[in-house]
């Protein structure tokens, strides 16, 4: 027997509609989603958290609580990654700690811990907090193709995973471009070699995952990530249902039922259909492409946003055959957030500049130092000269260089907020800014049919005289990876952004604008 993961939660509208479901439209199913019989339910982690403060204006602990006091006998799980926790930076040892214990006790039951690099170092502080808090830990490999990824590598480094002390571990393919040989021999090898459960989690992006988690189940996974179908496919995870049906008759079988299914992919029909405007048709397609670029879904949409605001959107053939050759230049780091940003941006720079590494951002630079952990391969040596200028890269692990500040960040934000909860610090020890703008969103008392705190910076800046675009050498942004974005070239281009943000919301922009 199989068990299935349901990511409809998480990864399923993170993937399609940019992790834009809210909380209400989440917890009416989730009692009905308990009930089928899934080995767990994927509900936090990834994009969430700062969605849920940046755009939607949530409080993402308290739609963690929520989902627990519903769902009484499936576990909970979230995506945590390592030292980033659900961020883009390292944050020190004493932020971790506090922020494992206090998810496991708001409700994580499961956490999946990865690292974008594949760097151990980067997950061991995170694992060791989760297991001191009573929570089970899923190590994490990242699932990428290159010189240096052989199935030796990944075996080592899920045996370090479990020395290290993982409860089972996770083929993350992020990408979507596992082919189904592949996943069997590494399902098979690390069975073999290292004996704890196995989940395999992928994309149905190049249109193989459904054959990669047939060959996952038939080698020996525990578990298969899974959508249901209006959030399934494409980007997103394979369906649901079919992953049901298929393995029906089989010695894999799932023992979960359709019938409860189908009802569950009727809610969410209707719940897909209030976000119609977010989905981009290209979520949808199967893009064999990726095979060649590895670029996920996720980043090829910043991508696609980017170039769009620089109206370089003809440019985005040029960027995608740059993604590799960026790629390479870093040692061939897998594609997943941070990396994939710092390849991403690196590779627009380059292609919208005309000339290779003419400006190197500040997160390629830390990358080189060494700032982000070991880089899988060699590093281009002219890129090293580059930046490093003769000096050594940092050998030791990244945060060790970071001193403990939960403390500082507490007493700083107690004088905005005098009576903050653990879980307030830590949002604002993660997303400080967004967080201070939450903040002032809820003091208004701004609820979910009100214009965000991010549709108001809009707006405000929609009231400010239109101003050319600078040019591209200033233009491009590489300090958000969230953003990433140039500064557009007029009023019409930010509004553009906020309807890209939430669908409930650039409506009121552009009312707003034409009543003045």
């Amino acid at each position: 027997m199989v068990e299935l993961t349901e990511t409809v939660l998480r990864d399923g509208h993170q993937s399609l509609i940019a992790t834009r479901m809210r909380t209400r439209d989440m917890l009416p199913a989730v009692e009905r989603l308990d009930a089928v019989g899934y080995r767990s339910l994927e509900v936090w982690g990834g994009a969430t958290f700062d969605v849920c403060l940046r755009y939607l204006h949530e409080d993402p602990w308290e739609r963690l609580r929520e989902i627990k006091r519903r769902a009484k006998r499936t576990p909970l799980q979230m995506l945590l990654r390592g030292q980033n926790l659900v961020g883009y930076r390292h944050y020190p040892d004493d932020v971790v700690e506090r922020f494992c214990a206090r998810a496991a006790k708001e409700g994580v039951d499961l956490f999946r811990v990865f690292d974008a690099l594949n760097d151990p170092r980067n997950m061991r502080t995170a694992v060791r907090a989760i297991k001191k808090a009573g929570g089970r830990v899923q190590g994490t490999i990242c699932y990428t193709e290159s010189p240096v990824h052989t199935q030796e590598a990944f075996v080592s480094l899920g045996r370090e995973l479990a020395e290290m002390g993982s409860d089972e571990l996770c083929i993350k393919d992020m990408g979507g471009f596992m082919p189904p040989h592949a996943a069997a021999a590494l399902v098979s090898a690390l069975k073999k070699e290292i004996g704890l459960p196995i989940a395999v989690h992928t994309h149905s992006s190049s249109g193989m995952a459904l054959m990669a988690l047939l060959a996952s189940a038939e080698a020996g996974a525990t578990s298969l990530d899974t959508a249901l179908s209006p959030f399934g496919g494409g980007t997103s995870q394979p369906p649901t249902e079919s992953v049901v049906g298929g393995l029906r008759g089989t010695p894999f079988a799932t023992r979960l039922s359709l019938e409860p299914l189908a009802d569950l992919a009727d809610y969410f029909q209707g719940v897909l259909e209030r976000y119609r405007p977010m989905l981009e048709f290209r979520s949808l397609q199967v893009d064999p492409q990726v095979l060649l670029h590895q670029v996920p879904g996720g980043m090829l949409s910043n991508l696609f946003s980017q170039l769009r605001e620089q109206d370089a959107l003809g440019r985005l053939p040029e960027v995608l055959k740059e993604v590799p050759r960026v790629r390479e230049d870093l040692g061939y780091p897998p594609l997943v957030t941070p990396t994939s940003q710092i390849v991403g941006i690196q590779a627009v720079f380059n292609v919208l500049l005309g000339q290779r590494y003419k400006e190197i951002t500040k997160e390629v630079r830390d990358y080189v130092k060494g700032l982000y952990g070991h880089a899988p391969g060699p590093i281009s040596s002219d890129l090293q000269h580059r930046v490093l200028d003769g000096a050594a890269p940092l050998d030791g692990r990244p945060a060790d260089l970071l001193a403990p500040e939960y403390e500082r960040i507490r007493s700083e934000l107690s004088a905005l907020l005098p009576a903050a909860t653990e879980e307030e610090v830590l949002s604002y020890a993660i997303f400080p800014q967004v967080f201070k703008e939450y903040l002032v969103g809820r003091s208004k008392g701004y609820t979910a049919e009100m214009l965000t705190v991010a549709a108001a910076g809009v707006l405000a800046a929609l009231r400010a005289p239109t101003v050319a675009a600078a040019p591209p050498s200033t233009a491009l942004s590489s300090t958000s990876p969230t953003s990433s974005v140039a500064a557009p070239s007029s009023g019409w281009a930010l509004a553009g952004r906020i309807r890209s943000m939430d669908p409930h919301r650039w409506q009121d922009a552009y009312t707003a604008r034409r009543r003045r």
